[in-house]
């Protein structure tokens, strides 16, 4: 009986470093990880009680499904799989377009740079 406390306070803190080693540096909260770290590993009870209360973020998850949902296993989708072969071709044409008036730009710019010098020379 007199190992139950000391096994729920190892559990504690063995829980703690691993939520805190796990979790990205943006969900944790008020001081860097290694600083939690060595909070917790320095003062067990109180670091592990201090960082599920003050250092954890709790975000809301993503939607729950069930076990047998498909939608579980199924990627979400991104507008980029919406987009038609036809809607890839009109985008790289419009874009081949652009680059093809740029060009024509930059090569009247230069043009009228050499005409410029021309005269003034």
């Amino acid at each position: 009986m007199s190992l139950v406390l000391p096994l729920l306070v190892l559990a504690l803190v063995v829980g703690a470093l691993v939520d805190i080693i796990t979790r990205p540096e943006g969900e944790v909260k008020h001081l860097p990880k290694m600083v939690w770290i060595l909070l917790v590993v320095f003062l067990p009870l109180i670091g592990s009680i201090v960082w599920f209360v003050a250092g954890h973020d709790y975000t809301p998850q993503r939607e729950y499904v069930s076990f047998g949902d498909p939608r579980r296993h199924e990627p979400k989708p991104t507008e980029r799989e919406f987009r038609t072969t036809e809607q890839e071709l009109a985008d790289l044409e419009a874009e081949i377009e652009f680059h093809e008036k740029q060009a024509r730009i930059d090569r009247l710019e230069a043009e009228i740079g050499e005409r410029r010098d021309r005269t003034v020379d």
